[in-house]
Order: structure tokens, then sequence, then C-alpha cells
């Protein structure tokens, strides 16, 4: 996964990452024996600013989990969570930890564990492993993971880490004697709380509830929120959060002193579970999208950017009239990327071939049928990897194919084959073996078949302009609703020929066979050509003027190499094995070339530099100054990127209007993958680019329409 943490071959007991390191750790004072304690822990040592969660992570984020395989006879308890901090982020709050934290864990060693013997030694020990996941946050969201694994001897104690996990314990909060209780009033929660010891009365106390979606977590108490105490009784009323999506009947609450009233070897906070009485008003669906508040924040780069996304097979089904508007939308958008110059060259191929079966019909069905097959199958295939993988916590886009330098030049080289065809430097069944030709002959469907494989890898990037808010609402919808979103697109993009397929009239319009498909043959070439173009030139954004130049010069070698298989007899073999035996010592020495990854050219920083590169912290820096900020998220091999770039962006006029507003220009290069641009699309409700954000500081943030008009972005500048 690309977000993953990049973890050592050889796992042992720390995963180093750029953000955190993590160690697993163990504390066995009496040694390993049935019913002595042993405790073992996750210690997480955070980068400056960083930080990961406490099991209601608040408005964002997800909590530290732990997956332990142990002996048999050994068992795992629960997180003995320490006491969280409230950390503002935006107009938004989180609970979790910086600095360090150890997240301990009790064992329970029973009667039926057998000690392993450790092979060579006098002593035993217990092997521990560990595999964790956790969220850890800045200004944007990485999730990362580690394997981990320790010999905890059985004998003797183990006190190498006794003050972390003295530490831990003592951050630990202690129950309280009463429960308390907890009433619902309006939309307003009123905590009642009894037999909180003397050190803690007349304090500030800070509240952490456990059950998530239940309060504004942002409130700042004093101001939002208010507490206060009756003698040993402390009370409070706290608000409820606008999109709750619990109504629990007991709720475990912690309370805390504040950092500068906590006194050593004191306790520092305390737990209940306090009975709920009153009527909960009435809650919200729990949603699978972000909240409008989150978007906002996210959208100007002053909350976290990403959380790890939820399992699509948990989001809610959506109402039956907006789920069917947009299976027609997907329809529609599909008809129209037909129009899109990334599919002509695949649809001019196939109405050479709808001429040269002129007059059969079933042909001409059978055809029609397979190359829909090909294209519906390959749009569900992409858009089912494309939700596994985001629910398995990688940030991945629309178009995510293209961001590999490997399938660009797989492509490039597929397209030099076909327009090479096409010009008649090589017929198929002179270059390739007899077998593959029959069979080819024999099951010429399997050709439409690829054919609709093909146009939906090359589309793919060019949908955004018809289908960026559809395919951003299917991201948040059930697995099932999805894919019939993605199925409905493909449907879209091959109807006009699945529909000539079965309608003879459109067939008489086309002229009868002849010499004239030869020469549209030759002609067709050239498109190809063209895309094989474009193609280098995405591959040199990703792996630079290097790889770009060597995938021309093994582009070369593989056309003169498929030149030589078309000569005869010995010569054949004689030519052909020099060119391959070259072009394999080119592969060796600069091949690697294509798929080094290149950072993209830094942008001068002088202020004469109109476009700056885009970052969480310098939208954040710019907002807080009050400058007015526009995002170009695009990419290389996005075609409609690149015409709103040369167009609208490019205007006279539309420039000077960003000049006389001073807004600041920030491009978002997703040519690559890039987490934090990926969670920035999902945030807006987008899954691919184009898109175009303007954001003015204290106002919510403005998307335009993917096909970039001057009147549309001179209208949005003059509203500022």
């Amino acid at each position: 996964m690309p977000a993953a943490a990049q973890l050592s071959s050889k796992p042992g007991a720390v995963v180093a990452t750029p953000h955190v390191r993590a160690e697993l750790v163990a504390h066995a004072p009496e040694g390993v024996t049935p019913g002595a304690p042993v405790w073992v822990g996750l210690q997480i040592t955070h980068q400056p600013e960083w930080h990961t969660y406490w099991k209601n992570a608040g408005d964002s984020g997800l909590p530290t989990e732990l997956n332990w395989t142990l002996p048999p006879g050994v068992a795992a308890g629960d997180i003995a969570w320490p006491v969280p901090k409230k950390i503002p982020v935006g107009t938004l709050a989180n609970y979790g930890y910086e600095g360090t934290v150890l997240l301990p864990v009790p064992l329970e060693v029973s009667s039926n564990f057998k000690p392993p013997l450790a092979l060579g030694a006098g002593a035993s020990s217990m092997d521990i492993r560990l595999k964790a996941t956790w969220l850890v946050c800045r200004k944007e969201c990485i999730p990362e993971e580690g394997e981990f694994t320790l010999a905890l001897p059985l004998q003797g104690s183990t006190a190498l880490h006794k003050a972390d996990f003295d530490a831990a314990q003592a951050a630990q909060p202690q129950p309280l004697a009463k429960p308390g209780a907890v009433e619902v009033n309006g939309n307003n929660l009123q905590v009642r709380l009894e037999g909180l010891p003397a050190a803690a009365q007349g304090k500030t106390l800070g509240f952490f509830p456990e059950t998530p979606e239940l309060i504004r977590t942002a409130a700042e108490s004093g101001k939002d929120w208010t507490q206060s105490w009756q003698g040993g009784t402390w009370t409070a009323t706290l608000p409820l959060a606008e999109q709750r999506s619990a109504s629990p009947t007991t709720l475990p609450l912690v309370v805390a002193l504040a950092e500068p009233d906590r006194q050593p070897g004191q306790p520092v906070a305390w737990r209940t579970e306090a009975p709920v009485s009153g009527t909960w008003p009435a809650a919200a669906a729990p949603r699978a999208e972000v909240s409008p508040a989150l978007q906002a924040a996210l959208a100007a780069n002053a909350a976290n950017a990403a959380t790890a996304p939820a399992s699509s097979t948990d989001l809610p089904p959506q109402p039956a009239g907006t789920f069917v508007v947009a299976l027609l939308g997907a329809l529609l958008g599909g008809l129209l990327l037909n129009l899109m110059p990334c599919v002509f060259p695949i649809l001019a191929i196939k109405v050479l071939g709808f001429a040269r079966q002129a007059g059969n019909r079933s042909a001409h069905r059978t055809a029609g049928l397979a190359y829909t097959a090909g294209v519906m199958l390959s749009f569900l295939a992409l858009g089912g990897a494309m939700l596994a993988l985001r629910a398995a916590g990688a940030q991945l886009g629309w178009g995510f194919q293209l961001q590999s330098p490997a399938v660009v030049a797989a492509l490039a080289a597929l397209f030099t084959l076909m327009g090479l065809n096409l010009v008649g430097v090589f017929e198929f069944g002179r270059a390739a073996p007899v077998s593959l030709c029959s069979a080819q002959a024999k099951h010429p469907i399997a050709n439409d078949f690829l054919s609709g494989v093909l146009a939906v890898v090359i589309a793919s990037p060019c949908t955004a302009p018809f289908m960026g808010a559809s395919l951003g609402f299917a991201i948040g919808l059930p697995a099932t609703q999805a894919l019939l979103l993605f199925a409905a697109l493909g449907l879209g993009l091959a109807l006009p020929y699945l529909v000539a397929g079965f309608v003879p009239a459109i067939a008489r319009l086309l002229p009868k066979p002849g010499p004239w498909m030869g020469t549209l043959r030759r002609l067709l070439a050239f498109p190809m050509f063209a895309t094989v173009a474009w193609l280098v030139w995405v591959l040199g954004q990703q792996s630079g003027i290097d790889g770009a130049g060597t995938l021309l010069a093994l582009l070369v070698c593989m056309a003169a190499i498929v030149w030589a298989l078309t000569l005869r007899g010995r010569t054949r073999l004689v030519i052909a094995t020099v060119l391959v035996a070259f072009t394999a010592m080119l592969t060796a020495a600069i091949g690697r070339n294509v798929l080094q990854t290149v950072e993209p050219a830094k942008l001068a920083s002088n202020t004469s530099q109109r476009w700056q590169p885009w970052s969480a912290d310098r939208v954040t820096e710019l907002t807080g100054a009050g400058q007015p900020v526009f995002i170009d998220f695009t990419a290389a091999w996005c075609v409609t990127c690149q015409y709103n770039k040369k167009a609208t962006l490019a205007d006279a006029e539309v420039l000077a209007d960003f000049d006389s507003k001073k807004v600041a220009m920030l491009r978002a290069d997703w040519t690559r993958r890039d987490p934090a641009i990926t969670a920035a699309l999902t945030s807006l409700g987008r899954s691919g680019v184009p898109l175009y954000v303007l954001q003015a500081p204290g106002k919510p943030p403005v998307v335009l329409t993917e096909i970039l008009g001057k009147d549309e972005v001179r209208a949005a500048l003059a509203s500022l």
C-alpha cells in the first residue's frame, strides 16, 4: 500500500517511519508464570506536531489497533488506554497522544501454558508477535502499520521498561466509587459526578466520552460548555454533536485534571459508566462521507487531510431517487466520453472493423456485445480494485493506473505496436506464430472484448469532466451500489457501438468495403502515434527526461525487432537475434530510468513566480494571513487538465483578475500517487482530476466545474 509504513525485511521489536518510532515492550516483574502480572505494550514516540488517537478519536481519526499472536495458554486483554489530551485542529478537535505514549495490555497466563524451551539454552522464552495499525496525523494523515516480534524470558524479572509501564499506570483513569448520572436535556448533556477526591475538587476538569459522535468535541470549556462544583459534586452541561449517531443508555466517560494541576504520584483522571436518563433527540444516520464542516476544514487544509476509509460494506444505501439520478448521470457521462480524444483511436479501429463486416448482421451483434462486455467488466474491475484498496487504507483515486510509470510504458509499447500494424510495417499473421493466428481467426470476439478493455484503460482518466461528482459520490456508497454506477458508466461508453450492432440502418450508412479501407487504416496509425507521444510526455513528468528518453529508445528497438520478424529465411533469424540481444543489453543498462521516481521540480520562490506547489501547510499559511487561494488539482495524464491549463488558466484577462484580487495560485500535481492530494480530493467529494477550488478566508470553498470556463472563473473571482 502506498500509504503504509515502510517495514524492515526482518521483523523485530522496533518499527520506524518518518512520523513515529514504535516499539514492542514488556514488563514481567515476577517472570512469566500462571497468575503472575505480565504486561506488554506498544510504545509510540511521535515526531513533533504529529499525533495518534485514543479509543474515541474525536471529530476524525482512528484508534490504534493491536492484534496479538501468543502461545497456547496465554491471552491478551484490552488496551489500558492512558488519559488522552484534546488536540484542536482548525474548527475541529481530536482525542489523542503526542510525544511518547505507551499503550499497555495485560497478559493472562493460565495453568495450561507450557513454556517452550529455547533451542540451545538452559532458560526458556516466550515468543510474542504483534501486528499493529495506527493513523498518525499532523495536518495530513498517514495510515501506518507494523509487525513486531519479541522473545520474553520466562524466568526472572523483566524490568527494562519498568519506568514506562509505571508512567502508563499512573496515567490510567481510576474508577469512581459512585457511577454518577447523565441526563439528556434538549440538545445538551447534563453530567453529575460524586466521589471525586479532594485533590480534584474545585479544579477545571477535561471531559472525554468513550462513545464517539456524541458531544461537540471542539466545544470549549467556559465558552461552549460549562462546569461547576457544589461541594464534592461536579456538574457539567455539554452540547450534543450536530451529527450525533449514538443514543446510549449508559455512558462510559473519563474526567481528567489539566496538566498544570497534576501532582506526581497522585491520580490524574477518573472513569465511570454513568446511566443516562431523559429522551434523546433524533439522531442522524451514520454517514460514510465526510461531514460538511470537515470538508470545509480539509479544503482549507486547516484540519486533518484524511482518515482511513471505512469498509464499503458498512456504508448506508442512498435513497432510491438519488441513486437513480446518479445512474442516469453515469450513463450520460459514459456516452459523452466517446467524444474525448483519449478514446478516439480505439473507436476509430472499431469503426473500421464495423465497415469490414458490412452486411453481416450476426457479426455486428456479436462484436457489439463482446466490446460492451470488455468495457463494462473493465470498469467494474477498475472500480472494484479502487474501492477495495481504499477500504484497505490505500489513498487512491480514479485513473490510478496511469500514476504508475510501468503501466504508462506498457501502454506506450502497445500503442506503438498497434500503429506499426496499421501503417503496414507488419501483419499479425506474419509476425506471430501460426497457432496464435489460427486462434485469432477462430475467436475474433476476443479482439472486440480486448478492444473494450483497452478503451477503458485509456479513457478512465478522461472521465472527470463528466463524472467527477458521480465518481466521488460512488466512493461513499455501499460496494453494490458503487459498482452499479461504474457499470452504468461502462454501458454509456459502449452504447453507441452496441446500438450500431443491432440497428441495420447504421450499417447501411457506411460505404461498402473497398480500397478506401486501406487508406483509412494507415490514417488511423497517426492517432496511435500521437497517443504514444502523449504517453511518453506523461512518463517524462513521472520519471524525468531520462525516463522519457529511455522509453523512446526501447520503443525504437521494439519496432526494429517487429520489422525483423517480418523478414524471411536465415536473415530473419540473424537480424532478429542481434536486435533482441542489443535491446536486452540496453534494457539492463538504462531500463531502470523508466521506472525511477523523480521529484517534481520545485517552483522558484521569488514573487514573480505565479504558480506555487500545493501543500497543506502553505494553504494554512496563506489563508491565515487573509489571502485567498486558488488550487488547481491536476495530472499530466489528464487531457482535460492540460486543455484547461493552456486555455482558461493561461488567459490574460483571467490572470489579470487573479492579480487584482491578490489570489495565491497553487498547483496540486497528482501525476504520481500522493496520499495528501487524494485525501483533499476525497474531502471535496471527488475521486479524480481536474478539480478547481477557490478558497477565501472565512468562507466555504467554491468548487468550480471540471471543464473550466473563462467567465466562470472571472465571476468566482469577482465575488471575493
